[in-house]
């Protein structure tokens, strides 16, 4: 029996080839559209998880401008600050601590060209952690940090304003910085954060522009693994507000921020943001049902004469459910497997040309959650939208539909 209404629903749609497949559009487009958008939401989510990897064992301690909540003057993070946190038994779960000055000061070429700039005054390890490519040259290195040297290492800002985004023309060129000639020795690349500045060792930046004193602007710490970041961030905490007479937290003279923490935030916005794409793209599946409702009670009201002539010869009112509820269920199956393929093709065409064409952009990842999430729906769409439709032809009586014309 079962075969029987198969094979009566399946030649029911061949007679009408053009209105099935235009019914199954609707629902082609839902499913594929759901998958593709959850595919680029995946993949902006992977680009974005390792672009920032490197990271999610930094944590930057800054001080607070001004006065201290609830009173007080806001004491400076310094030289000893850095070197306190360094100590494994207070803080076993530090690997390093990488100080920082900050400044601004005017570039000037011995031809006339000049440009002002952020000044970064630091340590050889600096761009290692913070996970800064080199486009040319190289960066200082742990000599010239000790010595002083008068080397600098420029961000793509000042090179194209400078020297026309010619990075290796700025390599080997003098510069005046402030008071003092240094001699450029590397470019960054371009990230879009931290593009205009000019990085060079703390001690010159301190000499020539800033100052002789200790005092830091930011001090970078990374734990010794993403496990061990909370237990890190407390140990760091606990240090500084133990010599800045600290005890009330509310009145802390520092900011502590572990960007894993900002990390997992924006991860969470990216899913949510991943989660309502496909929501919207899903409005499609609601307006592919609504078709295949549509064409099936119009299905019903063409074939009324059909369903009562096999009523009249005994087919029970199942047998006509069953009929018109497979014929629902298989537009809206064949639909969503069609929607699968075109979603997927698209998705993996998209992984394997996008990032030739578009640098740095981020492959789409299919994921098989969204394929069966979409499919599961289309086959609800089949049994809900036709569900309706098939009782009222299963319901009707023979007389009545012997009669309609």
């Amino acid at each position: 029996m079962i075969w029987e209404i198969t094979r009566i629903a399946l030649r029911g749609l061949r007679a009408n080839k053009l209105r099935s497949v235009l019914t199954m559009l609707g629902i082609i487009i839902g499913v594929s559209a759901v998958i593709l958008l959850t595919a680029l939401g995946n993949g902006i989510q992977t680009g974005f998880n390792e672009a920032f990897s490197s990271l999610n064992t930094q944590i930057t301690i800054t001080p607070v401008q001004g006065g201290v909540p609830g009173g007080g003057q806001a004491r400076d993070l310094t030289e000893n600050d850095m070197k306190a946190l360094l100590d494994p038994r207070d803080a076993p779960d530090v690997l390093s601590a990488t100080p920082v000055v900050a400044g601004a000061a005017l570039l000037q070429l011995p031809g006339g060209g000049q440009y002002r700039t952020s000044v970064t005054g630091t340590t050889a390890d600096y761009l290692e952690i913070n996970d800064r490519d080199l486009e040319a040259g190289r960066g200082f290195d742990a000599q010239e940090e000790r010595t002083n040297a008068k080397v600098v290492v420029l961000g793509p800002n000042p090179v194209q304003e400078l020297f026309q985004g010619n990075a290796s023309a700025a390599l080997g060129q003098e510069i005046r910085i402030g008071s003092a000639i240094f001699r450029v020795i590397g470019v960054v690349e371009a990230t879009g954060q931290q593009d205009d500045v000019a990085i060079m060792p703390i001690g010159a930046a301190r000499s020539y522009l800033t100052g002789g004193d200790d005092e830091l602007d930011t001090i970078i710490v990374r734990a010794r693994s993403s496990e061990v970041v909370s237990a890190a961030t407390e140990q760091v905490t606990e240090i500084l507000s133990e010599r800045h007479n600290i005890r009330d937290t509310a009145k802390r003279d520092f900011d502590v921020q572990a960007l894993q923490e900002i990390v997992s935030q924006v991860n969470t916005q990216l899913s949510i943001l991943t989660i309502f794409t496909a929501g919207v793209a899903a409005i499609s599946l609601l307006v592919g049902s609504v078709g295949v409702a549509n064409i099936m009670l119009v299905t019903v009201t063409e074939r009324t004469r059909e369903i009562g002539i096999r009523k009249a010869i005994g087919a029970r009112p199942r047998v006509i459910l069953g009929q018109f509820l497979l014929e629902s269920v298989f537009l809206a199956g064949v639909g969503g497997l069609i929607g699968i393929g075109v979603g997927v093709g698209i998705s993996l065409a998209g992984a394997a040309i996008l990032p030739q064409l578009i640098p740095d952009f981020p492959a789409p990842e299919v994921d098989p959650g969204s394929i069966i999430f979409s499919f599961t729906i289309s086959l609800l769409i089949g049994l809900i939208a036709g569900g309706y439709p098939a009782h009222r032809a299963s319901r009707l009586r023979p007389i009545e539909a012997l009669r309609y014309q």
